[in-house]
């Protein structure tokens, strides 16, 4: 299997995946602990996260994958929203908690 199998399979089977450095309780990076306060602010309490520090395959697949250059990325049924900044324009903006409506994330 792939890693961009792998990454495929991680999309499919979760209803929201952020890819992130670190973990929501210990974030390593500003950028990923904005986008897990956005989540929760949004009600998302346990998405599906994949920490990319932990496996340089997927650190590098993810962008492949998505053609975006950054960390964290975050997809919602399947579908690459954006990174940190893309989140935090659609919270503000409200285009992100529309697109989490009836999702089952925890």
């Amino acid at each position: 299997m792939s890693i961009q199998d792998v990454i495929q399979e991680q999309v499919s089977s979760h209803q929201v995946v952020l890819y992130m450095k670190g973990s929501p309780q210990m974030p390593q990076c500003g950028f990923s602990a904005m986008a897990i306060q956005v989540l929760q602010a949004l009600g998302v309490s346990q998405p599906f996260t994949v920490d990319v520090l932990q496996n340089p395959e997927i650190r590098q697949g993810i962008k492949e994958f998505a053609n975006w250059p950054t960390i964290p990325q975050l997809y919602i049924k399947g579908e690459f929203v954006g990174g940190s900044d893309i989140m935090r324009e659609m919270y503000q903006s409200g285009e992100l908690k529309k697109l989490l409506e009836g999702v089952q994330a925890g």
